[in-house]
């Protein structure tokens, strides 16, 4: 199910007036705070923050007060510094230079953005490469972008994860399988 929103809320400095929300902003603002939650998205966390207690007058209102609701706000915090893994892309003009000629272990995935299953090793192969930074490297491969490689090494299901030692192909996976699966081979050219 896809939201339209008709208007973004932003706080402004307190010196500058805050003009009133139109009546189909305002109804589209409720019915997105009525929700209980937005569609999670890798990277993203979603927070709630209490909003200030405000004086009109001679009455408070605010979670001090107790006078009023709690009224909440949503923070979408990105912490994408935290997640993201530089887990490059190779290509059919980098494969040489970063593949074959690497000095250490190179762990090579096989996929395609349509390709459920991909979706979810990548998480895997991400750990992976932090696990064992500097003792081997890990790259993607789109198969659809570098059909050239794909074909090279025979591969038919992604995806597929190889392992290549001193240039050469020494195993493969293939398939979604569990890290302990993947772990295994690695260990066996470190």
């Amino acid at each position: 199910m896809a939201t339209v929103l008709e208007s973004i809320v932003i706080p402004r400095s307190s010196a500058l007036p805050s003009p009133p929300l139109s009546p189909i902003a305002a109804s589209s603002v409720s019915s997105l705070t009525g929700r209980r939650g937005l569609p999670h998205y890798s990277g993203l966390k979603v927070s709630s923050a209490l909003q200030t207690t405000r004086s009109v007058g001679s009455l408070s209102y605010g979670p001090a007060s107790g006078l009023a609701p709690r009224r909440r706000r949503g923070l979408v915090l990105c912490e994408a510094q935290d997640t993201a893994v530089g887990v490059p892309a190779v290509s059919d003009a980098t494969w040489q230079s970063l593949v074959l000629d690497a000095e250490l272990p190179v762990l090579v995935e096989f996929w395609a953005p349509w390709c459920g299953p991909c979706r979810m090793i990548h998480p895997i192969i991400d750990e992976l490469a932090k696990q064992y930074a500097g003792k081997l490297k890990c790259y993607k491969v789109n198969t659809d972008e570098s059909a050239s490689v794909a074909t090279r090494y025979g591969i038919r299901s992604i995806p597929t994860v190889i392992l290549f030692k001193d240039g050469e192909k020494k195993d493969a996976v293939i398939g979604a399988v569990p890290k302990s699966t993947l772990t295994t081979s690695i260990e066996k050219f470190l």
